[in-house]
């Protein structure tokens, strides 16, 4: 340890309560990484402040040492945008875990940003209120990290991603000054910096309070699975929906793998020979939510569905929401490891990309399923691999690469609500130019001079980028050599 981390680890004992500062390494080994396993690193040490007080002083002290600051919330990400600096401080957020307020009469509520995600709708439910964003991992994700990533969902379509239903945030900056962005009313006045904080990835500020937007629960929700016998059945069938201006709740799509996959792990009543399924939430009041359906059932069939399947009642719709949910963990029980991957492409291409991503499949070797957000074209590709395997990994991480350039060749972009963390940081070399990535580096500058919010993640350096250009043809190179690598 050099002689300014210990000196930043004498003054941050000082500062917080003993309960509030980790540094034995055996206490630190839970937060070498994220959801994205595959590589690790250990912190100089993790705070756990109580206060907004102790989360000032912790970002003060590190501004004062140069050390870097990774903000951290349940760790559920999946690009490795909570992936220690080594040198730095993991700023964990867990106990700032209380839902502050919920006001009926505005439907918002205001939450400290370690509340889980379906705990804000547990909260509204007796409101006849709930939160729209849904992410797949919402028992567990937290509204911190869902504002970092801006988190979508299965409802997103309709309802739209976080930054559509953050109303307000309060955040501190790497110098501990507090800062008050949004606005309870329709609009605020001066730049949009709310927006410009959701999704930027803990570069820019530590959120430390939330205000949300909730919506009256539907009067009927009515679920319809749709089963083809092709994948590009099933994307035209995607874009003929919205097309037909038809605007469901929830439009998910998942190939054979998955679905075997979930209907095994949750016994969904999934068609197992399906090569594709298709769930279409329709919610509204019961004259609107029953038009619907029926002119969504006509244009399935006429996409080619070889089976329609309406719930029956609300315990089958949470039963058909449940496998869908399910299929992350439920994938992993189909090889030691998976890497999921998160881009978006245009809905019209949704056929198109999917042909050429098995393509992709068997060129590099490694079985792919596809679970998705088909209505707004964010894929989530998962790659099946064994870490066990020499250069297995290697391969798995260039059919990644593959997949996200494949989709900003089709007009769309290398991720819809996972960030692009450590994961996706050599494809924004291929996304954007020169004078754009300055720009994000500029923006970054304005808020953290020195550099210490997430150093590394989401926005490459231009000397990264061109050394990107020359790794081209070396698919498999280790692109984070500094980390330990599993």
């Amino acid at each position: 340890m050099t002689a300014s981390g210990t000196a930043l680890l004498t003054e941050l004992r000082a500062a917080l309560p003993a309960d509030a500062l980790l540094t034995h390494q055996e206490q630190l080994r839970p937060y070498e990484c994220d959801g994205l396993t595959a590589y690790r690193a250990l912190p100089l040490a993790v705070a756990l402040p109580h206060t907004v007080a102790e989360v000032a002083a912790v970002l003060r002290l590190c501004r004062a040492h140069g050390a870097p600051v990774v903000a951290r919330g349940a760790g559920t990400g999946l690009s490795g945008g909570a992936l220690p600096h080594v040198e730095g401080v993991v700023l964990s957020l867990a106990r700032f875990n209380r839902i502050l307020q919920i006001n009926p009469l505005a439907r918002t509520a205001r939450i400290e940003p370690g509340v889980r995600n379906l705990a804000i709708s547990e909260a509204a439910r007796p409101h006849g209120l709930y939160y729209a964003p849904d992410p797949s991992s919402q028992i567990a994700c937290t509204i911190g990290g869902n504002v970092a990533e801006n988190s979508g969902g299965v409802h997103c379509l309709k309802y739209g991603l976080t930054v559509h239903n953050v109303l307000a945030l309060e955040a501190l900056t790497i110098e501990g000054e507090r800062l008050s962005l949004g606005s309870l009313a329709l609009d605020a006045p001066g730049y949009d910096l709310l927006a410009l904080l959701t999704g930027s990835e803990g570069l820019l500020a530590v959120v430390v309070e939330v205000t949300v937007r909730l919506l009256p629960l539907p009067q009927r929700a009515r679920v319809v699975l749709a089963a083809f016998d092709s994948l590009a059945s099933a994307g035209n069938a995607v874009g003929a929906i919205i097309a037909a201006g038809v605007i469901p709740a929830g439009l998910e799509m998942m190939d054979r793998l998955a679905v075997e996959a979930a209907e095994d792990f949750v016994h969904a009543g999934y068609p197992r020979d399906a090569e594709a399924i298709l769930l279409c939430e329709l919610d509204g009041d019961e004259q609107e939510v029953t038009a619907a359906l029926a002119r969504v059932e006509e244009i399935l069939r006429g996409a080619g569905a070889r089976e329609l399947r309406v719930a029956r009642d609300e315990d089958e719709r949470q039963l058909f929401w449940k496998g869908r949910k399910a299929a992350f963990p439920a994938v992993g029980r189909l090889a030691p490891d998976y890497y999921c991957i998160d881009g978006t492409i245009p809905r019209s291409k949704l056929a198109e990309v999917l042909t050429r991503i098995a393509e992709l499949s068997g060129e590099h070797g490694l079985r792919v399923a596809n679970v998705f957000h088909a209505g707004d074209g964010n894929l989530h590709p998962l790659i099946l691999y064994d870490a066990n395997q020499p250069g297995e990994l290697q391969r798995a991480e260039a059919l990644g690469a593959a997949i996200m350039e494949l989709c900003i060749a089709a007009g769309g972009t290398i991720t819809g609500e996972h960030g692009v963390g450590v994961e996706k940081i050599n494809q924004m070399c291929v996304q954007f130019n020169t004078e754009e990535l300055e720009q994000f580096h500029a923006v970054k500058r304005a808020f953290d001079p020195a550099g210490l919010l997430n150093p590394g993640k989401a926005v490459p350096t231009l000397a990264r980028c061109a050394e990107y250009g020359r790794m081209h043809v070396h698919h498999g190179e280790m692109p984070f050599p500094e980390l330990e690598r599993y």
